[in-house]
């Protein structure tokens, strides 16, 4: 889910999110393709025009103690808002998932800011920070070898010496019968979403496979897409901040 408004409305709504899906979630009976380690996986605070990130930061801390305190679920602050280097990245949080959670949370360099050192009982532990603005981006690709879609995966992602500012994983799509990599884009302005796809496109063609279609998930920022008109089109002499109507209505 993605949504906007102002900064206490934002602290109110995700702190009922987490009410929501501490009740309504069992942990212990969910299975599914992507990483996670509670009912409320992760709850990123971001920056929209003119607020700074320091009250995006300010904002995730407060919301973090009260889910520990109302909810009774283990907080661990990420990225901007991370306690120490070591913490930032939310792969390496997340990792081992919820089952590992238990006894990860006994080693000092994982214990939660807020909370205690054991998960809660049916909906684990979450990740709050305050990040810049993320792309979910997934491509679909013509087979349903996931393998394929691993592989591609593996060679554009920061970690595996791939793109910086990329985190991708292969998965598979049961209802399409369809490979997919998905793709969480950190920074938009440094690695855009043109980049990404174009390099999935080459690499798929590796494999005898193409793109069949690719989907965003949740909200982006207007100029990523802009940026990404702009080098399909070959757009000459553009001017996004005066030639793109909704940049005159904001």
């Amino acid at each position: 889910f993605t949504i906007v408004g102002d900064p206490d409305q934002m602290a109110e709504a995700a702190f009922r999110f987490a009410k929501a899906c501490v009740e309504k979630i069992d942990m212990t009976k969910h299975h599914g393709e992507h990483p996670r380690m509670g009912a409320v996986d992760v709850i990123p605070f971001t920056p929209v025009k003119d607020v700074p990130m320091e009250e995006c930061i300010e904002i995730s801390k407060k919301v973090g103690q009260r889910i520990w305190e109302e909810l009774g679920m283990p907080v661990t602050l990420y990225e901007e808002s991370a306690t120490a280097p070591h913490r930032r990245n939310l792969a390496a949080i997340r990792k081992g998932q919820f089952e590992a959670m238990p006894e990860k949370l006994k080693d000092p360099q994982w214990y939660p800011d807020y909370g205690n050192h054991e998960i809660h009982p049916t909906a684990g532990i979450v990740a709050v920070g305050a990040r810049f603005p993320l792309v979910a981006f997934n491509i679909n690709l013509s087979t349903s070898d996931v393998e394929i879609a691993n592989k591609i995966a593996k060679t554009i992602r920061e970690s595996s010496g791939g793109m910086r500012w990329v985190k991708s994983i292969g998965v598979m799509l049961e209802e399409r019968n369809t490979a997919q990599v998905s793709i969480n884009m950190t920074n938009y302005t440094k690695t855009p979403i043109y980049r990404v796809y174009e390099t999935v496109r080459f690499e798929a063609a590796r494999y005898g496979v193409h793109i069949i279609g690719s989907e965003l998930i949740g909200i982006v920022p207007m100029d990523a897409l802009v940026e990404t008109a702009e080098y399909y089109l070959k757009l000459e002499n553009f001017d996004k901040d005066n030639q793109v109507m909704e940049k005159h209505l904001l």
